[in-house]
């Protein structure tokens, strides 16, 4: 039965001769993988091009629930990506964030807000000209609220710690390692509270930056299940250092 949805293209493996296996999170279905014979030819019908990271996709499929692998029969892009592919800091952003996007959605089920999040966040990627340094560490914290575990915080009170394995802000030092101490806890809370337009206004030094997505990684780590390394992100630290 065939469907229309909508879909971001987050990992590629090559299957047998010139055919791929492409895992997208569709706005219908959730996570899914689909099986492209002869995506890698030449001349291919469906070319693997079109599957590039955070590619934004309209789709028209075959769905059988019972099935691991699905099928494809019409993909197009929507809209055309024109400088996350061309322009160097955002493409290094946008596999850095693809690579935790597929992490963390592997199993992921439908989910409308979800969905539109993340598409809305790559549009605004690449569309904007403002400075993006700190857009990474704000996407991935308020990532975390679609996920279930968006830190919470009082908007009347400050707190000196933030509890990376409760997920809390306080005022005690916990008994375990997983905190963010001053002066990153006020920083981690204002990258809590801005929108992607206002991030440029964060002020924190290459240092600060490097720690506290070090310190975003191990929340995500303490909170999703076979996380793992993030390889991607020595590209990064690259292009921010």
């Amino acid at each position: 039965m065939l469907h229309k949805t909508q879909g971001i293209a987050l990992k590629t493996t090559n299957y047998a001769d010139n055919s791929i296996v492409v895992h997208i999170f569709t706005e219908t279905f959730g996570m899914q993988s689909y099986l492209i014979n002869g995506a890698r030819k030449p001349k291919a019908r469906i070319s693997a091009n079109l599957f590039q990271p955070l590619h934004l996709l309209d789709l028209v499929v075959y769905y059988k629930e019972t099935n691991g692998l699905q099928r494809i029969k019409e993909v197009r892009p929507r809209p055309v990506l024109k400088e996350i592919p061309m322009d160097i800091t955002k493409g290094s952003i946008a596999l850095f964030l693809n690579e935790i996007l597929y992490k963390v959605l592997r199993h992921q089920s439908p989910d409308a807000f979800l969905f539109n999040f993340i598409q809305q966040s790559i549009i605004w990627l690449d569309e904007t000209d403002q400075r993006l340094a700190n857009f990474h560490l704000i996407f991935l914290i308020k990532l975390s609220r679609f996920l279930g575990f968006l830190p919470l915080h009082h908007h009347n009170q400050k707190y000196p710690y933030f509890n990376l394995l409760e997920g809390v802000f306080g005022s005690s030092l916990p008994a375990h390692g997983h905190v963010l101490h001053e002066p990153h806890t006020s920083i981690f809370l204002q990258l809590l509270q801005v929108h992607f337009e206002e991030s440029y206004r964060i002020k924190m030094n290459k240092d600060d930056r490097k720690y506290l997505v070090e310190k975003v990684l191990e929340f995500y780590r303490l909170h999703t299940e076979n996380f793992g390394q993030v390889n991607s992100l020595y590209i990064l630290e690259e292009i921010f250092n």
